[in-house]
């Protein structure tokens, strides 16, 4: 998430502005650099400021929060990140070659195989967008014989050259 905290001191900012500063730099992050996605795990800390009795204004205060936090972002060196999928597949031992190599063809990474009898037990993760039609491949791949369970598991940086694409 985004975390939000002024350490304003000596009253360079009055107090009613602060939350006007924390909505524009919020705002701000919710169109990221890369491809318009929000930003997550950030957190902004207000410093320092001034204030003019005049021209001091809620609108004035937010505009440059959000100006603040765009630029802090572009000199930041964001980073896309993609979900990954927990992934078990129970096959036929015999298909577990055809299984393995279409994981691997897909950006997946095995973390275990298990054998029971002639049964084998795939245990890996994998990007989600490899993941889109995995379901007719792999009843393809084994003549419907196995079956899979996929839950989300964490979010990961983008390699380079997909995010270059992106």
């Amino acid at each position: 998430g985004v975390e939000f905290e002024s350490k304003v001191r000596g009253g360079a900012i009055p107090q009613e502005f602060i939350p006007a500063v924390e909505q524009g730099a919020r705002e701000a992050l919710q169109t990221g650099p890369l491809s318009g996605y929000p930003l997550v795990d950030v957190k902004l800390t207000l410093t320092d400021g001034s204030y003019h009795d005049v021209d001091s204004s809620k609108m004035s205060f937010q505009i440059a929060g959000s100006m603040a936090a765009k630029s802090l972002v572009a000199r930041g060196h964001p980073v896309l990140l993609e979900p990954i999928m927990s992934l078990e597949v129970v096959t036929p031992g015999e298909f577990l070659g055809e299984v393995l190599g279409d994981l691997g063809r897909r950006r997946g990474e095995i973390r275990n195989i298990e054998g029971r009898g002639d049964i084998q037990a795939i245990r890996a993760v994998l990007p989600l967008s490899e993941s889109f039609g995995y379901a007719n491949t792999l009843r393809s791949l084994t003549q419907g014989r196995a079956s899979y369970v996929m839950e989300f598991d964490s979010y990961q940086p983008v390699p380079e050259q997909i995010a270059a694409d992106v």
